[in-house]
């Protein structure tokens, strides 16, 4: 039996939301052209997962509360292309208090870190 959060051929972790949705296809064009402007940047590199995850939700909360739209959080890749940040943000980014916060969120382009960054759009 499924939960209503379970991902097809991976088991269902009790108690974990999933990560937000990813960003709408035409909102994700209009951040990577630079039509929906990248209203702060945040760099996660060299920092512990504590710090790391204080800075994120501070960050998120701060950019939401100025009315900012979209942000880039900088994650890095890792020594070997599964860093530990790159793995952990979009589950951090999906509980409370920054689900509230975040609308969706997408691996940036690769002039903004490819995949070592992610573009998060923020609701209003």
């Amino acid at each position: 039996m499924q939960t209503p959060h379970a991902v097809p051929g991976k088991p269902a972790r009790r108690g974990v939301l999933p990560p937000p949705e990813t960003i709408e296809p035409g909102r994700k064009r209009r951040i990577v052209r630079e039509r929906d402007p990248i209203a702060a940047v945040i760099d996660l590199h060299n920092m512990t997962q504590d710090a790391a995850r204080a800075a994120l939700t501070g960050f998120i909360l701060r950019a939401r509360a100025d009315g900012e739209r979209a942000v880039l959080v900088i994650t890095g890749k890792g020594a070997l292309g599964d860093g530990v940040l790159r793995r952990r943000v979009p589950d951090w980014l999906g509980e409370p208090p920054l689900r509230e916060a975040v609308a969706g969120l997408s691996e940036a382009h690769r002039r903004h870190g490819g995949e070592g960054a992610l573009y998060v759009a923020l609701r209003r």
